[in-house]
């Protein structure tokens, strides 16, 4: 693995970075803000260190496969520590765990917080905070792809290191094509949801704000009592319906613009998410009817919201479900571990997992019946690679593993049970909220500095999808 090519292409994405960071400049300037010192000297050091990179460290014509895991790996940890400087720089996050939590809990659409006080800090520092769900949401590789011509070649290896799902697809023969495709499908999307936003009552700065969370399905808000602060029902449903879209692999949101709108119910992941969210919204609906909400309009407007919310991984909040009944909360739970689809912007297990997972056991128990039958697991009518399908359960067991051990350190730094596992699934899943201390009405401020670390990089495992960053610890993945 040639370390220099490495170095030459994460400078590039620094310039990127740095680009990026100069967009929240004209609001600060506009509120006459002292962010703007801020956000000048954080592109300044981004655009010096990677025009360094690009300049010292020479570039090649091929990227190899594990270039491709380190670069991915990497640019999003550099990403992580370089976007924390606005916040750094501002004070309005003083202590660099702390900002880098935030920063990280941005990029892979996580959206837990360590704040507080939400609504005291600049616009500037919220726009970028939420601009950091965006950016990570669709993909760091997958948007730099799009732009950048020096990560054409070899750049599969890249897409395929970054975007979550069993296997990544492709929509034109050229992967800069697709990701172009990709991003202009996620652009419009959220444009559109913006306009519907600022049709019912918010402003501009927040409409985009809440855009950028819903399509990315992270889940910063400009409120301290997130969504749930516009008391709209028309708002709650806008959201409730894009996030559910931003929980879709984004290629079929593609063929449906193209006029395949069948295509979505061809696909069977497709149908099994719409039955996984109808189903848990009606569970949750009964349970609290006549309990928590009298009124089947409010019970359907609160429930079908947070249960889209919680599948998707979005995070938002319009209600606190610790005060539900506690099989609905169980539900909610079970919904943290299952995600969007693959190719969307949601992360967890995801339901194209979930569902082979379940084919693959239903397999092995006919096979104990009928030992000679030949069965193979299909989805759709596509028969599952016998290499995919070992790749699927190695995820799963991987990420059970990771879950374990997360939650006996997260355990070991004073938390509880319940706490501690929830605050790994939230993270490990890119959820934000979950379940004790670290409910939906507080924040992740109190935790131990260690535990924060070892959230953070549960952030980034759930995002990457475990493999992308575990293989870097593989002694031999640094040998020739």
């Amino acid at each position: 693995m040639k370390i220099t090519f490495v170095l030459h292409i994460l400078g590039g994405l620094l310039v990127c970075l740095a680009l990026a960071l100069l967009t929240p400049l004209p609001l600060a300037v506009y509120e006459g803000a002292d962010t703007v010192s801020a956000f000048t000297w954080s592109a300044v050091i981004c655009l010096t260190l990677g025009t360094i990179c690009i300049k010292v460290f020479p570039g090649k014509k091929e990227l190899s496969v594990r270039e491709g895991f380190a670069v991915v790996s990497f640019a999003w940890m550099i990403f992580a520590v370089f976007a924390a400087l606005p916040y750094l720089f501002s004070g309005a996050i003083p202590a660099p765990v702390d900002a880098v939590f935030e920063t990280m809990s941005g990029f892979t659409t996580t959206g837990s917080t360590i704040l507080t006080e939400i609504e005291s800090l600049p616009h500037s520092i919220l726009f970028w905070r939420a601009m950091t769900h965006w950016l990570g949401g669709m993909g760091i590789i997958v948007l730099s792809l799009a732009i950048l011509p020096m990560l054409g070649v070899g750049g599969m290896q890249l897409f395929q290191a970054e975007v979550p799902g069993p296997t990544a697809d492709r929509l034109k023969p050229r992967i800069q094509d697709t990701a172009k495709l990709l991003w202009g499908v996620y652009v419009l999307l959220t444009g559109v949801e913006t306009l519907l936003l600022m049709a019912g009552g918010m402003n501009f700065y927040e409409a985009i704000c809440h855009a950028f969370a819903t399509m990315a399905t992270g889940g910063f808000s400009t409120r301290n009592a997130s969504v749930a602060a516009f008391d709209s029902a028309y708002i709650d449903w806008v959201i409730t319906a894009f996030m559910f879209i931003a929980g879709v692999n984004f290629s079929l949101h593609y063929y449906a613009l193209r006029g395949r709108i069948g295509e979505y119910f061809r696909n069977e992941e497709f149908r099994f998410y719409l039955f996984i969210t109808a189903a848990a919204t009606a569970i949750v609906v009964w349970m609290n009817h006549n309990v928590v909400y009298d009124s089947l309009v409010d019970n359907l407007r609160y429930s079908a919201f947070q249960t889209t919310s919680i599948l998707t991984t979005t995070g938002f909040g319009t209600a606190d479900y610790e005060k539900w009944p506690v099989l609905t909360q169980y539900i909610l739970v079970l919904l943290m571990f299952i995600g969007g689809c693959a190719g969307s912007t949601g992360g967890g297990i995801k339901v194209a997992r979930i569902l082979l997972i379940l084919k693959h056991a239903s397999v092995q128990l006919y096979r104990l019946i009928h030992p000679r039958t030949v069965r193979v697991v299909k989805l759709g009518d596509e028969p599952v690679n016998a290499d995919v399908m070992q790749a699927i359960l190695g995820f799963f067991a991987l990420f059970m593993l990771v879950f374990v051990v997360a939650s006996f350190t997260m355990a070991a730094c004073g938390m509880d049970l319940v706490s501690g596992g929830a605050a790994v699934i939230a993270t490990l899943s890119n959820i934000g909220p979950g379940l004790g201390s670290v409910g939906p009405t507080d924040n992740f401020a109190h935790i131990h500095p260690i535990g924060k670390g070892v959230l953070i990089l549960c952030m980034l495992l759930g995002r990457l999808e475990l493999f992308t960053v575990l293989v870097l610890f593989m002694p031999s993945f640094w040998r020739k």
